[in-house]
């Protein structure tokens, strides 16, 4: 699902007017009436009910008005207060203000003159109020708001039941999560957003204001928002629910066909993380899984693991990977009949062991999945990340990339949408930043968060189960044959969204069972099949929901 910001989203309506003749004013209504539907849907209807809306002089005011009326129609008591003189309104919100009028809908203008004051403490007044819906000010608002606007917002703050129209009032549209200066705007409990979900509607600490969001499609074709220059994006199940279809099974298929993961991991004291690693691939569906470790952890995951192969390498003497495990073409050898590497759960940061991670990358020519050590062991070696035709995949958390980039967490988390879209195009290599809201970033520069998982996945090992899904889908993905002809960088970005996904999606139902305490990494790899179940039911024709 593409994310628009306010000059897209305006693009593409301006495109749908002028390409292909479909009114403004009917776009308008199609929101509008759109909303009315959302709030008798979120509210098990509206007979009853107190329903005051506050519009502005723009566009967003045009679409308040229009429910309104529609409102009024249906024999709900609606008030709407107009915070700008009435002949202030143009084009499509000054003829939606008449046809209200006309039709009756009670309309009252404040403006800033006079006792404005005590008018607005009287008008906007929750006792006399169940539900407020916000088309004050919309996308386009120029922050901060003061003087008459910010004392119009401030009331509607107290107001415990809000419906924003698009977005709440006050709210910079295209914030990516760092919002400069304070911010202040009504918290909505269901925002209703037109034909693509905005920045703040996503990014926290912003997306807190809109509460429960929902997408209504106003008339703009799809293929417009295709071509709006939108490069954000966030997954939704259907989404990976469709990427999955393309991982069915015939009925001749053999482990062959589902490709062979290649963990490099552990070190004494760490074997746990490698287990995890490999396990997780093999539940995603990897055709088969071998564990490399160093020698004296091979008999600790050998007990451990009963369906993957294991294979030891020379280790240094305290326990972790030695260069020495290149000596007679070893680790060449290994990598025969292989189709995904995943390197750095658990590998531990010895010197030796920082060298053998940085041959292997030299030498290497499969897919890598990189995280942890893996990565750690690259932070002065940024030119090994540089893998030409080789395709990389790096999977740190904010520490570790903050490292590679040789700045501070902080600075780091302040700006790491773009950070992290700008590693991965000029290194060529998909980016998987860890932490809330995960994000993939492209060799493209497209950029998808992830909507799964939660704070309960706030443990030790599991990122460790995201790299052996990552590897376990991506090795799937190049071995079965339905796939293997398509190969391309919008389905290898969708694989990766996808595995994703299905992490944070065990996450989520971990949770439910356990609590946000309790959650074990390992449990992430117990709930991977029902995570993939409740995503092949997301699919076409199977039921799926609409995104909320």
């Amino acid at each position: 699902m593409r994310i628009l910001s306010s000059g897209q989203m305006s693009w593409v309506d301006r495109e749908t007017t002028s390409r292909y003749g479909l009114p403004s004013l009917l776009l308008m209504e199609n929101a509008g009436s759109g909303v009315v539907r959302e709030m008798e849907r979120h509210f098990g209807g509206l007979r009853g009910s107190r329903v005051l809306v506050v519009c502005g002089k723009g566009n967003n005011g045009g679409d308040g008005l229009v429910v309104a009326r529609h409102l009024h129609l249906a024999g709900v008591a609606t008030q709407v207060v107009l915070m700008a003189r009435p002949e202030s309104l143009k084009g499509d919100a000054g003829t939606n203000l008449e046809v209200a009028r006309k039709m009756g809908v009670r309309i009252e203008s404040i403006v800033e003159e006079g006792d404005w004051s005590d008018r607005l403490q009287s008008r906007l007044d929750p006792a006399r109020t169940d539900i407020l819906v916000d088309a004050l000010l919309g996308t386009g608002v120029r922050l901060p708001l003061t003087g008459f606007m910010g004392e119009v917002v401030e009331r509607m703050k107290r107001f415990p039941r809000v419906v924003a129209v698009d977005l709440p009032s006050g709210l910079d549209c295209d914030c990516l999560g760092n919002p400069s200066g304070d911010m202040s705007a009504p918290e909505s409990e269901l925002t209703v957003t037109f034909t693509a979900p905005k920045p703040a509607h996503i990014f926290a600490p912003v997306a807190r204001f809109s509460g429960k969001w929902v997408v209504v499609p106003i008339g703009s074709p799809p293929e417009l928002v295709r071509e709006s220059g939108s490069w954000l994006h966030q997954v939704t199940r259907a989404e990976a629910a469709t990427t999955l279809r393309d991982f069915s099974r015939e009925p001749e298929a053999h482990k062959g066909h589902f490709g062979h993961v290649l963990a490099v991991a552990g070190s004494t004291g760490k074997t746990g993380a490698a287990a995890m690693a490999a396990q997780a691939a093999l539940a995603c569906g990897a055709g088969l899984v071998t564990l490399a470790v160093p020698a004296p952890c091979q008999p600790v995951v050998a007990g451990q693991l009963l369906e993957v192969m294991t294979e030891p390498l020379a280790a240094t003497p305290g326990g972790a990977f030695s260069t020495k495990a290149f000596d007679y073409s070893r680790v060449e050898n290994l990598l025969q009949g292989k189709t995904v590497v995943a390197l750095g759960p658990g590998l531990g940061r010895e010197s030796e062991t920082v060298q053998f991670v940085r041959r292997f990358l030299e030498e290497c020519r499969l897919p890598v999945v990189l995280d942890a050590d893996g990565i750690n062991a690259c932070q002065d070696a940024l030119e090994l990340l540089e893998r030409n035709e080789e395709i990389l995949v790096l999977t740190p958390h904010p520490g570790e990339f903050a490292r590679l980039l040789d700045i501070s967490t902080r600075e780091l988390q302040e700006n790491r949408i773009e950070l992290a879209r700008g590693f991965a195009m000029e290194r060529g290599l998909y980016l998987v930043l860890k932490g809330h809201q995960t994000l993939l970033a492209s060799p493209s520069g497209q950029v998808t968060l992830n909507s799964s998982g939660n704070p309960a996945m706030a443990k030790g090992g599991s990122g460790d189960v995201l790299t052996g899904i990552v590897a376990g889908l991506m090795a799937q993905w190049f071995s079965m044959p339905a796939t293997r002809d398509r190969r391309g960088i919008d389905d290898l970005e969708s694989v990766i969204t996808l595995a994703v996904f299905v992490h944070g999606l065990a996450g989520d139902l971990a949770r439910e069972i356990r609590g946000d305490q309790s959650v074990m990494a390992s449990d992430l790899t117990g709930f991977t099949a029902e995570a993939l179940r409740r995503i092949r039911e997301a699919a076409p024709g199977f039921g799926a929901g609409r995104p909320a």
